[in-house]
Protein backbone atom coordinates (compact mmCIF):
# COMPACT_ATOMS: atom_id res chain seq x y z
CA UNK A 1 0.00 0.00 0.00
CA UNK A 2 1.20 3.45 -0.91
CA UNK A 3 2.39 6.02 2.01
CA UNK A 4 2.99 9.34 2.05
CA UNK A 5 5.25 10.97 4.67
CA UNK A 6 3.90 14.43 5.62
CA UNK A 7 5.91 16.69 8.73
CA UNK A 8 4.20 19.59 10.13
CA UNK A 9 7.13 22.59 10.12
CA UNK A 10 5.52 25.25 12.58
CA UNK A 11 2.29 25.12 14.91
CA UNK A 12 2.27 29.38 14.57
CA UNK A 13 3.70 32.47 13.07
CA UNK A 14 6.96 32.59 15.56
CA UNK A 15 8.00 28.81 16.14
CA UNK A 16 11.12 27.22 16.08
CA UNK A 17 12.61 26.71 12.92
CA UNK A 18 15.23 24.39 13.68
CA UNK A 19 12.78 21.21 14.20
CA UNK A 20 11.34 21.97 10.60
CA UNK A 21 15.24 21.45 9.40
CA UNK A 22 15.62 18.53 10.85
CA UNK A 23 12.49 16.99 9.60
CA UNK A 24 13.57 17.89 5.80
CA UNK A 25 16.95 16.47 6.74
CA UNK A 26 15.91 13.04 8.95
CA UNK A 27 12.39 13.03 8.44
CA UNK A 28 12.29 10.63 5.10
CA UNK A 29 9.17 12.73 4.15
CA UNK A 30 7.34 13.79 1.32
CA UNK A 31 5.68 17.18 2.21
CA UNK A 32 6.84 19.81 4.74
CA UNK A 33 3.77 22.08 6.03
CA UNK A 34 4.31 25.19 7.54
CA UNK A 35 0.91 26.60 9.70
CA UNK A 36 1.62 29.90 10.68
CA UNK A 37 -2.02 31.78 10.80
CA UNK A 38 -3.76 32.25 13.30
CA UNK A 39 -7.06 33.90 13.64
CA UNK A 40 -5.62 37.76 14.52
CA UNK A 41 -2.09 37.16 12.49
CA UNK A 42 -4.13 37.92 9.44
CA UNK A 43 -5.95 41.34 10.40
CA UNK A 44 -2.56 42.52 11.78
CA UNK A 45 -0.56 41.44 8.20
CA UNK A 46 -3.50 43.37 6.62
CA UNK A 47 -2.43 46.49 8.70
CA UNK A 48 0.95 45.82 7.71
CA UNK A 49 0.17 45.77 3.95
CA UNK A 50 -2.25 48.75 4.07
CA UNK A 51 1.12 50.61 5.22
CA UNK A 52 3.61 48.96 2.36
CA UNK A 53 1.62 47.20 -0.19
CA UNK A 54 4.91 44.72 -0.93
CA UNK A 55 4.38 43.27 2.55
CA UNK A 56 1.43 41.57 4.77
CA UNK A 57 2.66 38.38 5.14
CA UNK A 58 4.42 36.08 7.72
CA UNK A 59 7.90 38.52 9.20
CA UNK A 60 9.56 34.85 9.25
CA UNK A 61 8.75 33.61 5.52
CA UNK A 62 12.27 34.31 4.33
CA UNK A 63 14.44 32.77 7.50
CA UNK A 64 12.12 29.82 6.85
CA UNK A 65 12.43 29.50 3.43
CA UNK A 66 16.45 29.89 3.36
CA UNK A 67 16.59 27.49 6.20
CA UNK A 68 14.76 24.74 4.40
CA UNK A 69 14.42 25.41 0.50
CA UNK A 70 18.13 24.16 -0.62
CA UNK A 71 17.19 20.10 1.25
CA UNK A 72 13.38 20.39 0.22
CA UNK A 73 15.00 20.87 -3.81
CA UNK A 74 17.69 18.10 -2.93
CA UNK A 75 15.40 15.48 -1.83
CA UNK A 76 12.26 16.50 -3.73
CA UNK A 77 10.33 17.06 -0.63
CA UNK A 78 7.57 20.01 -1.90
CA UNK A 79 6.52 22.71 0.69
CA UNK A 80 3.04 24.18 1.58
CA UNK A 81 2.33 26.90 3.51
CA UNK A 82 -0.30 29.65 4.80
CA UNK A 83 2.77 32.35 5.47
CA UNK A 84 1.11 34.57 2.93
CA UNK A 85 -1.26 35.97 5.38
CA UNK A 86 -2.84 38.90 3.88
CA UNK A 87 -0.34 38.90 0.49
CA UNK A 88 0.60 35.36 -0.67
CA UNK A 89 1.19 36.89 -3.90
CA UNK A 90 4.07 38.80 -3.03
CA UNK A 91 4.88 36.22 -0.59
CA UNK A 92 5.07 33.42 -3.29
CA UNK A 93 7.67 36.51 -5.85
CA UNK A 94 10.17 36.37 -2.24
CA UNK A 95 9.96 32.64 -2.36
CA UNK A 96 10.95 32.88 -6.22
CA UNK A 97 13.57 35.25 -5.34
CA UNK A 98 15.38 33.52 -2.58
CA UNK A 99 15.13 30.39 -4.65
CA UNK A 100 16.82 32.19 -7.80
CA UNK A 101 19.62 33.29 -5.11
CA UNK A 102 20.21 30.07 -4.19
CA UNK A 103 20.33 28.63 -7.67
CA UNK A 104 17.24 26.56 -7.12
CA UNK A 105 14.61 26.35 -9.97
CA UNK A 106 11.39 25.76 -7.98
CA UNK A 107 7.74 26.37 -9.18
CA UNK A 108 6.66 28.27 -6.62
CA UNK A 109 2.13 28.56 -6.59
CA UNK A 110 0.55 31.53 -5.05
CA UNK A 111 -2.95 30.74 -3.81
CA UNK A 112 -5.66 33.63 -3.72
CA UNK A 113 -9.16 34.45 -3.46
CA UNK A 114 -9.88 33.92 0.86
CA UNK A 115 -9.93 38.09 0.72
CA UNK A 116 -13.32 38.67 0.68
CA UNK A 117 -13.48 42.22 2.69
CA UNK A 118 -15.30 43.77 -0.54
CA UNK A 119 -17.69 41.20 -0.74
CA UNK A 120 -18.95 41.00 3.35
CA UNK A 121 -19.53 44.94 2.74
CA UNK A 122 -21.68 44.14 0.86
CA UNK A 123 -24.34 42.69 3.10
CA UNK A 124 -23.11 40.39 5.28
CA UNK A 125 -23.75 39.71 9.08
CA UNK A 126 -22.01 39.02 11.90
CA UNK A 127 -22.68 35.38 13.30
CA UNK A 128 -24.86 35.20 16.25
CA UNK A 129 -25.29 38.92 16.49
CA UNK A 130 -27.46 40.26 13.33
CA UNK A 131 -24.90 42.75 12.90
CA UNK A 132 -23.87 44.28 9.57
CA UNK A 133 -20.08 44.17 8.81
CA UNK A 134 -20.44 47.24 7.19
CA UNK A 135 -21.57 48.97 10.73
CA UNK A 136 -17.59 48.20 12.05
CA UNK A 137 -16.83 51.08 9.52
CA UNK A 138 -13.38 52.20 9.50
CA UNK A 139 -12.36 50.02 12.16
CA UNK A 140 -12.66 46.92 9.28
CA UNK A 141 -9.53 45.20 9.06
CA UNK A 142 -10.15 42.47 7.36
CA UNK A 143 -12.37 39.55 6.51
CA UNK A 144 -10.72 35.96 5.12
CA UNK A 145 -12.64 33.10 4.05
CA UNK A 146 -11.48 29.86 5.08
CA UNK A 147 -10.89 27.94 2.15
CA UNK A 148 -10.58 24.31 1.58
CA UNK A 149 -8.04 22.58 -0.28
CA UNK A 150 -9.61 22.37 -3.71
CA UNK A 151 -7.10 24.95 -5.28
CA UNK A 152 -3.94 23.57 -3.28
CA UNK A 153 -4.55 19.82 -5.22
CA UNK A 154 -4.83 22.17 -8.69
CA UNK A 155 -1.71 23.82 -7.36
CA UNK A 156 0.04 19.99 -6.87
CA UNK A 157 -1.35 19.00 -10.06
CA UNK A 158 0.22 21.93 -11.90
CA UNK A 159 3.96 20.84 -10.97
CA UNK A 160 4.22 23.26 -7.70
CA UNK A 161 7.25 22.59 -5.75
CA UNK A 162 5.86 25.27 -3.05
CA UNK A 163 2.94 26.70 -2.48
CA UNK A 164 1.97 29.54 -0.52
CA UNK A 165 -1.61 30.48 0.69
CA UNK A 166 -3.47 32.95 2.77
CA UNK A 167 -6.26 31.85 4.87
CA UNK A 168 -6.93 28.23 4.54
CA UNK A 169 -8.55 26.10 6.39
CA UNK A 170 -5.43 24.59 9.14
CA UNK A 171 -6.32 20.89 8.01
CA UNK A 172 -6.60 21.69 4.40
CA UNK A 173 -3.05 22.21 4.23
CA UNK A 174 -2.39 18.43 4.84
CA UNK A 175 -5.69 17.66 3.04
CA UNK A 176 -4.29 18.57 0.16
CA UNK A 177 -1.42 16.14 -0.80
CA UNK A 178 -3.04 13.32 0.48
CA UNK A 179 -6.07 14.20 -2.05
CA UNK A 180 -3.87 14.88 -5.30
CA UNK A 181 -0.87 11.54 -4.03
CA UNK A 182 -4.02 9.12 -3.48
CA UNK A 183 -6.59 10.28 -6.44
CA UNK A 184 -9.17 10.69 -3.24
CA UNK A 185 -12.26 11.84 -5.24
CA UNK A 186 -13.67 15.35 -3.39
CA UNK A 187 -17.00 13.86 -2.34
CA UNK A 188 -14.86 10.82 -1.02
CA UNK A 189 -16.85 12.04 2.65
CA UNK A 190 -15.03 8.75 4.53
CA UNK A 191 -11.37 9.71 3.31
CA UNK A 192 -11.68 13.18 3.05
CA UNK A 193 -12.77 12.83 6.65
CA UNK A 194 -10.20 10.85 7.64
CA UNK A 195 -7.50 13.37 6.28
CA UNK A 196 -9.02 16.16 8.11
CA UNK A 197 -8.13 13.98 10.99
CA UNK A 198 -5.06 13.87 10.32
CA UNK A 199 -4.29 17.06 9.23
CA UNK A 200 -5.82 18.49 12.78
CA UNK A 201 -3.33 16.37 14.60
CA UNK A 202 -0.32 17.60 12.64
CA UNK A 203 -1.54 20.95 12.76
CA UNK A 204 0.04 22.21 15.99
CA UNK A 205 3.24 20.60 15.29
CA UNK A 206 5.14 20.23 19.10
CA UNK A 207 1.73 20.20 20.29
CA UNK A 208 1.05 16.66 19.65
CA UNK A 209 4.65 15.86 20.13
CA UNK A 210 5.15 16.46 23.71
CA UNK A 211 5.09 20.24 23.84
CA UNK A 212 2.00 21.55 25.26
CA UNK A 213 1.07 18.72 26.81
CA UNK A 214 3.93 18.90 29.17
CA UNK A 215 3.65 19.38 32.89
CA UNK A 216 6.23 18.08 35.53
CA UNK A 217 5.10 15.40 38.10
CA UNK A 218 2.23 14.56 36.05
CA UNK A 219 3.31 14.14 32.69
CA UNK A 220 6.69 14.01 32.55
CA UNK A 221 8.59 15.14 29.06
CA UNK A 222 12.07 14.89 28.30
CA UNK A 223 13.77 16.98 25.80
CA UNK A 224 11.96 20.02 25.25
CA UNK A 225 14.72 21.90 24.27
CA UNK A 226 15.13 19.99 21.59
CA UNK A 227 11.70 18.95 20.51
CA UNK A 228 11.05 17.19 17.71
CA UNK A 229 8.03 17.76 15.01
CA UNK A 230 5.89 15.76 14.05
CA UNK A 231 5.69 13.57 11.07
CA UNK A 232 2.19 11.69 10.18
CA UNK A 233 2.72 8.68 7.66
CA UNK A 234 -0.46 7.88 5.89
CA UNK A 235 -1.94 5.17 3.99
CA UNK A 236 -4.24 5.08 0.79
CA UNK A 237 -7.38 4.24 2.46
CA UNK A 238 -6.42 7.76 5.13
CA UNK A 239 -4.95 5.83 8.38
CA UNK A 240 -2.07 7.25 9.59
CA UNK A 241 0.67 6.60 12.13
CA UNK A 242 1.90 9.82 14.11
CA UNK A 243 5.53 9.87 14.77
CA UNK A 244 8.76 11.97 14.65
CA UNK A 245 12.32 11.91 14.19
CA UNK A 246 14.49 8.96 15.56
CA UNK A 247 16.36 10.60 18.59
CA UNK A 248 14.88 13.77 18.61
CA UNK A 249 13.38 15.33 22.04
CA UNK A 250 9.64 14.79 23.36
CA UNK A 251 7.49 11.78 22.81
CA UNK A 252 4.80 10.87 20.69
CA UNK A 253 2.22 8.69 22.72
CA UNK A 254 -1.68 7.80 22.55
CA UNK A 255 -1.94 10.27 25.49
CA UNK A 256 -0.61 13.27 23.25
CA UNK A 257 -2.54 12.07 20.16
CA UNK A 258 -5.11 12.06 22.27
CA UNK A 259 -4.66 15.96 23.78
CA UNK A 260 -4.48 17.12 19.90
CA UNK A 261 -7.36 15.17 18.75
CA UNK A 262 -9.34 17.00 21.45
CA UNK A 263 -7.78 20.42 20.79
CA UNK A 264 -10.21 23.30 19.61
CA UNK A 265 -12.74 20.86 19.23
CA UNK A 266 -16.84 21.41 19.55
CA UNK A 267 -18.35 18.28 18.60
CA UNK A 268 -16.32 15.71 17.77
CA UNK A 269 -19.03 14.17 15.82
CA UNK A 270 -19.39 17.14 13.49
CA UNK A 271 -16.38 19.09 12.87
CA UNK A 272 -16.73 21.34 10.07
CA UNK A 273 -14.45 22.44 7.57
CA UNK A 274 -14.80 23.71 4.02
CA UNK A 275 -13.63 19.91 2.51
CA UNK A 276 -15.94 17.50 4.75
CA UNK A 277 -17.98 17.43 7.88
CA UNK A 278 -15.60 15.32 9.45
CA UNK A 279 -16.54 12.68 12.32
CA UNK A 280 -13.56 11.91 15.47
CA UNK A 281 -16.46 9.90 17.57
CA UNK A 282 -15.40 6.47 16.70
CA UNK A 283 -10.98 7.65 16.12
CA UNK A 284 -8.92 4.81 17.08
CA UNK A 285 -5.68 5.08 18.38
CA UNK A 286 -3.14 1.79 19.44
CA UNK A 287 0.74 2.61 20.17
CA UNK A 288 2.69 0.03 17.50
CA UNK A 289 6.11 1.30 18.47
CA UNK A 290 8.33 3.78 20.06
CA UNK A 291 6.96 7.02 19.12
CA UNK A 292 4.50 5.19 16.38
CA UNK A 293 0.81 5.80 17.40
CA UNK A 294 -1.68 4.57 14.96
CA UNK A 295 -4.68 6.12 14.13
CA UNK A 296 -7.81 5.78 12.37
CA UNK A 297 -11.75 5.21 12.21
CA UNK A 298 -12.39 9.23 11.37
CA UNK A 299 -14.98 9.58 8.77
CA UNK A 300 -17.48 12.67 7.39
CA UNK A 301 -20.33 13.49 5.43
CA UNK A 302 -21.31 16.61 2.80
CA UNK A 303 -19.29 19.63 3.37
CA UNK A 304 -20.98 23.02 4.17
CA UNK A 305 -22.40 25.06 1.83
CA UNK A 306 -21.29 27.83 3.73
CA UNK A 307 -17.32 29.09 4.19
CA UNK A 308 -16.80 31.00 7.55
CA UNK A 309 -14.91 34.23 7.29
CA UNK A 310 -12.99 35.74 9.84
CA UNK A 311 -13.35 39.35 9.95
CA UNK A 312 -10.78 41.87 11.98
CA UNK A 313 -11.32 44.80 13.64
CA UNK A 314 -9.67 47.51 15.51
CA UNK A 315 -11.83 47.18 18.74
CA UNK A 316 -10.11 49.04 21.47
CA UNK A 317 -6.84 50.34 22.88
CA UNK A 318 -4.63 48.96 26.22
CA UNK A 319 -2.93 50.96 28.05
CA UNK A 320 -0.62 48.88 30.85
CA UNK A 321 2.14 50.16 33.54
CA UNK A 322 3.89 48.44 35.49
CA UNK A 323 5.52 49.15 38.76
CA UNK A 324 8.01 46.30 41.38
CA UNK A 325 8.27 46.70 44.79
CA UNK A 326 10.51 44.63 47.32
CA UNK A 327 11.30 43.89 51.00
CA UNK A 328 9.98 44.40 54.19
CA UNK A 329 6.42 45.68 52.95
CA UNK A 330 6.64 45.11 49.70
CA UNK A 331 2.82 44.04 49.28
CA UNK A 332 1.52 46.73 51.11
CA UNK A 333 3.46 49.48 49.15
CA UNK A 334 1.75 47.72 45.87
CA UNK A 335 -1.79 47.99 47.08
CA UNK A 336 -0.92 51.72 47.94
CA UNK A 337 0.50 52.11 44.12
CA UNK A 338 -2.57 50.96 42.76
CA UNK A 339 -4.90 52.94 45.44
CA UNK A 340 -2.92 55.94 44.05
CA UNK A 341 -2.94 55.29 40.06
CA UNK A 342 -6.65 54.72 40.63
CA UNK A 343 -7.51 57.99 42.23
CA UNK A 344 -5.43 59.75 39.62
CA UNK A 345 -7.18 58.18 36.68
CA UNK A 346 -10.58 59.22 38.51
CA UNK A 347 -8.73 63.01 39.23
CA UNK A 348 -7.48 63.24 35.80
CA UNK A 349 -10.54 62.09 33.80
CA UNK A 350 -8.64 59.76 32.23
CA UNK A 351 -11.44 57.44 29.84
CA UNK A 352 -11.74 53.46 30.04
CA UNK A 353 -14.50 50.90 29.71
CA UNK A 354 -12.59 48.77 32.06
CA UNK A 355 -9.39 48.75 34.28
CA UNK A 356 -7.41 45.97 35.98
CA UNK A 357 -5.04 46.14 38.81
CA UNK A 358 -2.92 43.32 39.24
CA UNK A 359 -0.09 42.34 41.83
CA UNK A 360 1.51 39.79 39.90
CA UNK A 361 2.26 36.65 41.84
CA UNK A 362 -0.49 37.07 43.92
CA UNK A 363 -3.81 37.65 42.63
CA UNK A 364 -2.92 38.62 38.44
CA UNK A 365 -4.36 35.20 37.25
CA UNK A 366 -7.43 33.97 39.27
CA UNK A 367 -8.20 37.34 40.71
CA UNK A 368 -8.76 38.53 44.28
CA UNK A 369 -11.29 35.75 45.05
CA UNK A 370 -9.10 32.72 43.41
CA UNK A 371 -12.15 31.38 41.35
CA UNK A 372 -15.44 33.06 39.91
CA UNK A 373 -17.97 32.66 42.59
CA UNK A 374 -20.15 30.01 41.46
CA UNK A 375 -17.39 27.55 41.44
CA UNK A 376 -15.37 26.20 44.37
CA UNK A 377 -12.37 27.43 45.18
CA UNK A 378 -8.98 25.53 45.18
CA UNK A 379 -7.11 25.80 48.02
CA UNK A 380 -4.28 28.21 47.80
CA UNK A 381 -0.62 26.88 47.37
CA UNK A 382 1.24 27.70 50.87
CA UNK A 383 3.26 30.46 51.38
CA UNK A 384 4.83 33.17 53.14
CA UNK A 385 1.82 35.56 54.34
CA UNK A 386 3.42 38.54 53.44
CA UNK A 387 5.74 38.22 49.89
CA UNK A 388 9.13 39.76 49.28
CA UNK A 389 8.57 41.51 46.34
CA UNK A 390 5.60 42.17 44.19
CA UNK A 391 4.84 43.81 41.04
CA UNK A 392 2.14 46.14 39.98
CA UNK A 393 -0.05 45.67 37.48
CA UNK A 394 -2.75 48.45 35.69
CA UNK A 395 -4.25 47.67 32.79
CA UNK A 396 -7.44 49.14 30.86
CA UNK A 397 -9.12 49.12 27.89
CA UNK A 398 -9.94 52.52 26.00
CA UNK A 399 -11.68 54.00 23.15
CA UNK A 400 -8.81 55.73 21.81
CA UNK A 401 -4.81 56.28 22.40
CA UNK A 402 -4.78 58.86 24.07
CA UNK A 403 -5.84 57.81 27.08
CA UNK A 404 -4.49 54.10 26.98
CA UNK A 405 -0.77 56.41 27.08
CA UNK A 406 -1.81 58.34 29.77
CA UNK A 407 -2.52 54.73 31.63
CA UNK A 408 0.99 53.62 31.87
CA UNK A 409 2.17 57.26 32.40
CA UNK A 410 0.21 57.25 35.85
CA UNK A 411 1.71 53.88 36.98
CA UNK A 412 5.70 55.46 35.71
CA UNK A 413 4.84 58.58 38.29
CA UNK A 414 5.15 56.23 41.32
CA UNK A 415 8.64 56.54 40.71
CA UNK A 416 8.64 59.98 42.53
CA UNK A 417 4.97 60.44 43.32
CA UNK A 418 4.53 57.19 45.20
CA UNK A 419 5.41 54.68 47.63
CA UNK A 420 8.99 54.14 48.26
CA UNK A 421 11.31 52.16 46.36
CA UNK A 422 9.74 51.40 43.12
CA UNK A 423 11.40 50.31 40.65
CA UNK A 424 11.41 48.66 36.96
CA UNK A 425 8.76 50.13 35.49
CA UNK A 426 7.22 49.57 31.80
CA UNK A 427 4.58 50.91 30.29
CA UNK A 428 2.70 50.38 26.90
CA UNK A 429 -0.10 51.67 24.57
CA UNK A 430 -1.48 49.22 21.71
CA UNK A 431 -4.21 48.88 19.25
CA UNK A 432 -6.75 45.67 20.39
CA UNK A 433 -7.05 43.78 17.04
CA UNK A 434 -10.64 41.93 17.43
CA UNK A 435 -12.06 38.47 15.82
CA UNK A 436 -15.37 38.30 14.80
CA UNK A 437 -17.18 35.67 12.06
CA UNK A 438 -19.87 35.38 9.78
CA UNK A 439 -20.69 32.87 6.90
CA UNK A 440 -20.24 33.45 3.32
CA UNK A 441 -22.01 30.79 0.42
CA UNK A 442 -18.94 29.57 -0.99
CA UNK A 443 -19.91 30.28 -4.50
CA UNK A 444 -18.99 33.81 -3.52
CA UNK A 445 -15.60 32.64 -2.72
CA UNK A 446 -13.60 32.34 -6.02
CA UNK A 447 -10.28 31.13 -5.97
CA UNK A 448 -6.93 31.37 -7.93
CA UNK A 449 -4.02 29.85 -8.74
CA UNK A 450 -0.89 31.50 -9.73
CA UNK A 451 2.49 30.72 -11.03
CA UNK A 452 5.60 33.03 -12.25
Amino acid sequence: MKHIRIGAGAGYSGDRIEPAVELAEKGEIDYLVFECLAERTIAIAQQTRMKDPSLGFDPLLAERMRAVLGICNEKKIKIITNMGAANPLAAAAMVRQIALSMNLQLRVAAVSGDDVLDTLKAGAYISDQDIPVSSLGGKLLSANAYIGAAPLVEALAQGADVIVTGRVADPALFLAPLIHEFNWAMDDWQRLGQGTLVGHLLECAGQISGGYFADPGYKDVQGLARLGFPIGEVAEDGSVVITKVAGSGGQVTTATCKEQLLYEIHDPASYLTPDVVADFSAVTMREIGPDQVLVQGATGRARPDTLKVSIGYIDSYIGEGQISYAGPGALARGKLAQAIVAERLKLSAVGFEECRYDLLGVDAIHGAALSAPALPAPAPPAQPSEPYEVRVRVSARCDNMRDAIRIGNEVETLYTCGPAAGGGVTKTAKEVVAVQSCLLPRQQVKTSVHFK
